[in-house]
């Protein structure tokens, strides 16, 4: 079943984010290269985004899918505009959209053996 299992936020300074919720909530992090950062035990997991090759402008809700190609193909059904075409990332794939209000969100499939 697809759902919300991951909430993307976008910042300059990967550490400092990193720092700040670690003490404000003891929250810990798993780096990911100097400018990506993620919880990774829980059921909603947060990631700080400060990638400039895959930039995110605001929050970026993402969902976690069995499929993705068949997510996609569903997304566009449905009226979805795709805005960042699937690539892949440390542990899987993903891409981005704007459902038909406008929102912008992603959509993800985890593939722990993909690099």
């Amino acid at each position: 079943m697809a759902r919300i299992s991951y909430v993307e936020l976008p910042v300059q300074r990967v550490g400092e984010a990193r720092d700040f919720y670690a003490q404000a909530f003891g929250w810990s992090f798993t780096d990911f290269g100097p400018d990506y950062a993620a919880t990774t035990g829980g059921d909603v997991d947060i990631g700080l985004n400060g990638s400039e090759d895959h930039a995110i402008a605001q929050l970026l809700p993402i969902v976690e899918v069995e499929d993705l190609e068949a997510a996609l193909a569903s997304v566009v059904a449905a009226g979805g505009e795709v805005t960042v075409p699937i690539f892949a990332f440390p542990g899987g794939r993903r891409f981005h959209f704007r459902d038909t209000a406008g929102n912008q969100l992603g959509a993800f499939v985890n593939e722990p053996d993909a690099h």
